[in-house]
């Protein structure tokens, strides 16, 4: 059935963008951010034993850390504040709350496909799943690497007499031996040459989409193409230091260092601010699966022009009490809201109101 609306959909929604003042720093961003600082710096006091296994030719890497993890707080802190996004945190908690038990075990299901598997991805293209898979796993193990080594937590010790039997400590717990000779002592002195190669694959299959691919070149932004160059820089680089320690008898080693300690602080100077902060992201989807779970059960809303369920009737709440404030009114002149048309509908107010602009076709 036809109602009123039918004639208002073809009219321009209201529009009003509103423009306030703000604060240049978000004081509880920063407050969050020092907070972060301090765990990181106390955590290294502490889990070095008092510095006593800090390496001190690591404090660039520590500089570049503690950098890091202020910009990534600070920067999570100012997002989650975000109309938007503080919608949607709500609303996920309140869905999760709903069914507290049947979503806290359906939760590492969620983490297996979302964030490990990244199934969604898969979905899309096979080749941009591997590649998307290959830097992950990389970029997850160089991190279990390096940021326990840099911040003191991790260390080998040689086992007695035995100059190629070794003990892997964590702060001051001996945990598991290992024999340097062996795969398993050669995966553990050489996991980050595999983080390295791990990364260089996907880094070189998204390279080829993005230099092949149509669609991938229609969209293409200089920003995708910084982050694939800082992950190359970082992963070259630190192959470079084995290539000269193993098969150059150390030459080069010393400038090869400090081009590679250049490019992992640059690059974690970097991660906030780019194409990367997506990684701190991501996990904000959980919450989103939970309201589009909660959602599909719920009432629908009904288009005012035909009168059809088209979408959860608290998604299309939700979006117009968020529109407004950041910058969008879609409130009609003539009343009621153009989010209450369905995108049929949408479409058909389109082809109405281009063919009053031209005086009509035929």
């Amino acid at each position: 059935m036809r109602t009123t609306a039918a004639v208002a959909t073809t009219e321009p929604p209201s529009t009003t963008v509103r423009v306030g003042r703000s604060d240049p720093v978000d004081r509880r961003g920063l407050t969050w951010g020092l907070v972060a600082v301090a765990i990181v710096i106390a955590l290294t006091f502490i889990g070095s034993d008092r510095l006593v296994w800090f390496d001190a030719a690591l404090v660039g890497y520590l500089f570049g850390t503690v950098f890091a993890v202020f910009g990534v707080v600070y920067r999570y802190a100012v997002w989650l504040r975000r109309p938007p996004t503080a919608m949607l945190n709500r609303r996920g908690w309140d869905a999760f709350r709903a069914k507290k038990w049947h979503n806290a075990a359906a939760l590492p299901s969620l983490v297996g496909t979302n964030l490990l598997a990244q199934t969604f991805i898969r979905r899309r293209s096979r080749t941009r799943w591997i590649a998307h898979q290959l830097v992950f796993w990389g970029c997850i193990l160089a991190a279990l690497i390096t940021f326990p080594l840099t911040l003191g937590l991790l260390h080998f010790q040689s086992v007695g007499q035995q100059a190629d039997r070794y003990q892997i400590y964590l702060s001051r717990l001996g945990t598991a031996e290992f024999d340097a000779d062996t795969v398993i002592g050669w995966l553990i002195f050489h996991g980050l040459d595999v983080a390295a190669v791990l990364v260089l694959a996907g880094v070189f299959i998204f390279l080829r989409r993005r230099l092949h691919d149509p669609g991938a070149l229609a969209v293409e932004r200089s920003g995708d193409f910084l982050a694939l160059a800082g992950l190359f820089a970082v992963s070259v680089t630190g192959l470079f230091l084995t290539v000269s320690s193993m098969w150059l008898d150390g030459q080069f080693y010393s400038a090869l260092n400090t081009i590679h300690a250049l490019t992992v602080i640059l690059g974690l100077m970097y991660l906030p601010f780019g194409k990367l902060f997506h990684i701190f992201q991501r996990p904000g989807n959980l919450g989103v699966a939970y309201y589009k779970a909660a959602n599909a059960h719920g009432p629908k809303a009904v288009c005012g022009r035909c009168g059809e369920g088209f979408a959860s009737a608290q998604q299309i709440a939700d979006i117009k009490e968020i529109l407004p404030k950041v910058g969008f009114d879609y409130t009609l002149r003539s009343g009621g809201n153009y989010q209450d048309t369905c995108p049929r509908c949408r479409r058909a107010g389109i082809t109405l109101a281009q063919t009053a602009r031209v005086g009509g076709f035929g």
